[in-house]
């Protein structure tokens, strides 16, 4: 798929207020097809606030364009349609559905099949829930879980292996830009190199990343940019390498964390 020749997502002068809390403020950055922009800071910078007012579900101020077309006032729910997705710090899940079921639920959603004929009835629509299952399999295996694991309640499987369903959830069949919150908490060794993997296979599909999280190893290994906030506001945005030398992100949160 060729590159957009505008930037996959384009935020302008972001706000966030709570009350009398500016939880963001003057926030901009950009995007584009087969690129990892990685957003890092300390806690309550505000990261998650960026998330949540890029997808319309908070109050904010500023100007949010998906491929050259504002969306601002475009519902959450059809921001996913148009391919704007995220995913959350905690995992979830269908209950009582295999990491299978799971997965062919969400193709089903996204192709506007009703997801009670297309997993639970299938002598309706029978041809479409065989694909949809098939598609959801392969989808599976290419992003690194076994089928082994298919089968399985995704609570049953490994938790490293939850954090990347997580993200092929979000991803589906339809993506085109993918904002990933913290999914390394909690991970490490080979979990964490099945991650990194992950991302940058979505990065090389061409899918657009914006990545929050607090592991500078993995951050530094796989963006391609970097934006650091503190107190809500922007303080250094560029190469990662340049941007980890900054004076004022040493200190904002670089050398806080050391």
């Amino acid at each position: 798929m060729p590159a957009s020749p505008v930037p996959a997502l384009r935020v302008a002068d972001l706000g966030v207020r709570y009350g009398s809390l500016q939880a963001l403020n003057a926030m901009s950055w950009t995007v584009s097809d087969g690129e990892i922009l990685g957003i890092i800071g300390p806690n309550g910078a505000g990261k998650s606030s960026s998330f949540a007012a890029v997808t319309n579900t908070v109050r904010r101020t500023g100007t949010v364009e998906l491929y050259g077309t504002c969306v601002d006032s475009v519902p959450t729910h059809r921001l996913s349609r148009r391919g704007l997705r995220r995913t959350f710090q905690q995992n979830s899940f269908y209950s009582g559905l295999s990491v299978l079921d799971n997965a062919a639920a969400t193709f089903a959603v996204e192709n506007g099949v009703p997801l009670a004929g297309s997993v639970f009835t299938p002598w309706r629509e029978a041809k479409q829930r065989s694909r949809t299952r098939k598609a959801a399999a392969q989808l599976l295996t290419d992003f690194g879980i076994p089928a082994r694991y298919h089968g399985m309640f995704p609570d049953n499987i490994p938790y490293g292996l939850q954090r990347c369903l997580s993200i092929v959830f979000a991803y589906g069949a339809g993506a085109k830009v993918l904002l990933v919150d913290e999914p390394a908490a909690g991970v490490g060794g080979e979990d964490m190199r099945n991650l990194a993997e992950l991302l940058l296979q979505l990065r090389d599909r061409g899918l657009a990343v914006v990545l929050i999280e607090h592991h500078m190893d993995l951050v530094m290994e796989i963006v391609d940019r970097l934006l650091v906030l503190d107190r809500g506001e922007p303080i250094a945005y560029g190469e990662p390498e340049a941007v980890q030398r900054d004076p004022a992100v040493l200190e904002a949160y670089l050398g806080r964390a050391a």
